[in-house]
């Protein structure tokens, strides 16, 4: 098999793969992307993309069982799960036949296989491409990036059998729904599943062996969830472990204990949302100088790896385990390659994260006890979606929005929203931490009325004493 050199080659077509590679060939590089299963990655074919396609079915839902508080009226109102399932379906695959388009536009050879490191010789570095065990292709550029993503994380005792324990996969194509179910992990991923099925009707338990659901938001913003999703009929149980999973029939009865004690809830299926780790296997690694700690490949501030020639981008990385994450991970990286002048290496501390469950829940920066552990002083405003008209015209005005500030220098160190849109609010202190914005420019930047934005404004005008609605 003749080999075929590039000046780039990408193994895995994820958000962070596709990405670099479309940005390579805008750079006039010779790009290969190799993809062992769906173009997009895991994000668009079984995460980001599809899911919100059933939260939207579940918001639905929700809206439909309180039409009563809108004027409307409406009986025996149901649903009819294989079509929201279809319509979930759908959607990833028009966005991945997107992607392929795109790629086609941009010149980029796509690779239908497995890439794996096969050396390098001649100052290439070489990839070997197979399909179910056989060769595709034989690569070779002087660069590779790595992109190959990662998958669920199991745990000893609690594996999945796709039937009555579920990952995310089996979660976004049930044949039918559960009148109940355990998920097991509150992070984004368990959040917003357990969203999904209470909106839709199921009796939900959530298991999270922290202290507080969200663990990875600010303290404040997780208490508020917490009373949301309880208020909405979840079970939520903190600092608490899955001891053991008893499979009956077409049930699941999980020991769970927290606090010393110990007791067994039953339910129809389990989701398990213990986090992920990344696909460091059967990628080549083995003989180079690339490290990999906890699962995940280590890298610099260029997302370089200790083998000269090989990157690494995206959750294959590490946390934060985030689409937008890796898509601008894939831009540095190959910008540096290719000595675009002004790249800069990623700042973690402005990547918005978003949580889209029901209220959605969106953060962008250090917590407040994070900033105070760093030993700021800070200055810290809130706003309530209750202040809001737009809100309460929405029937929405449960949420808040809280700012904190850098009490010296002004600095806008971290926002953090729960309430209606919020995932799309946080892009506002996104874009204000990334041009190092301070209280002064955001009190002097005018909200348009009447929008959920307002309080935003509102917010850091409360970190100030100076906020007019409340």
């Amino acid at each position: 098999m003749a080999e075929q050199n590039f000046d780039l080659i990408v193994v895995g077509g994820g958000p962070g793969g596709y990405v670099a590679a479309i940005r390579a060939a805008q750079l006039k590089m010779n790009v290969a992307l190799v993809e062992r299963e769906h173009l997009g990655g895991i994000c668009l074919n079984w995460g980001c993309i599809p899911t919100k396609a059933l939260l939207r079915s579940s918001e639905i839902s929700h809206l439909l069982h309180h039409l009563d508080a809108f004027g409307f009226k409406a009986d025996n109102v149901s649903f009819d799960l294989k079509k929201v399932v279809d319509r979930s379906r759908k959607v990833a695959g028009q966005l991945s036949g997107g992607v392929k388009f795109l790629l086609k536009k941009n010149k980029v050879t796509v690779f239908d296989g497995a890439g794996k490191l096969a050396g390098a010789a001649g100052g290439l570095r070489k990839v070997a491409v197979s399909k179910d065990g056989k060769p595709v292709a034989d690569l070779a550029a002087k660069n590779v990036i790595l992109a190959t993503g990662a998958r669920a994380r199991s745990l000893p005792g609690l594996e999945p059998d796709g039937k009555l324990v579920w990952t995310y996969k089996e979660a976004m194509v049930p044949p039918a729904m559960p009148k109940s179910l355990l998920v097991v992990g509150s992070g984004a991923i368990g959040i917003e599943f357990a969203s999904f099925y209470r909106n839709m009707g199921a009796e939900v338990t959530v298991v999270e062996v922290l202290d507080r659901i969200l663990p990875v938001e600010d303290e404040e913003i997780s208490a508020f969830a917490r009373k949301a999703f309880e208020k909405q009929g979840m079970k939520i149980h903190t600092g608490a472990t899955v001891k053991a999973l008893k499979k009956g029939a077409d049930s699941v009865t999980a020991t769970v204990e927290a606090g010393g004690k110990t007791a067994d809830i039953t339910v129809e299926r389990v989701i398990l949302a213990v986090g992920i780790v990344g696909n460091v296997e059967n990628i080549g690694l083995e003989g180079t100088k690339a490290k990999v700690d906890k699962a995940h490949v280590v890298v610099d501030p260029w997302l370089a790896t200790g083998e000269p020639g090989v990157y690494a981008i995206g959750d294959l990385v590490g946390p934060p385990w985030l689409a937008h994450k890796a898509s601008h991970e894939g831009v540095i990286c190959v910008e540096k390659i290719a000595g675009v002048k002004g790249v800069h290496p990623l700042e973690a501390s402005n990547i918005p994260g978003c949580t889209y469950c029901m209220p959605q829940v969106a953060s962008v920066g250090l917590t407040e006890k994070a900033a105070k552990e760093k030993g700021r002083q800070v200055r810290v405003g809130r706003f309530p979606y209750m202040g809001n008209g737009k809100a309460i015209a929405l029937g929405e005005p449960e949420g808040m929005i809280k700012t904190v500030f850098d009490a010296k220098t002004g600095e806008l160190l971290g926002a953090h929203m729960i309430g209606a849109e919020v995932t799309e609010l946080i892009q506002g202190y996104g874009i204000a931490k990334t041009l190092e914005t301070t209280e002064a420019e955001l009190m002097h930047a005018v909200f348009p009325h009447p929008t959920l934005s307002e309080m935003m404004h509102e917010s850091v005008l409360d970190a100030y004493g100076r906020a007019i609605h409340i």
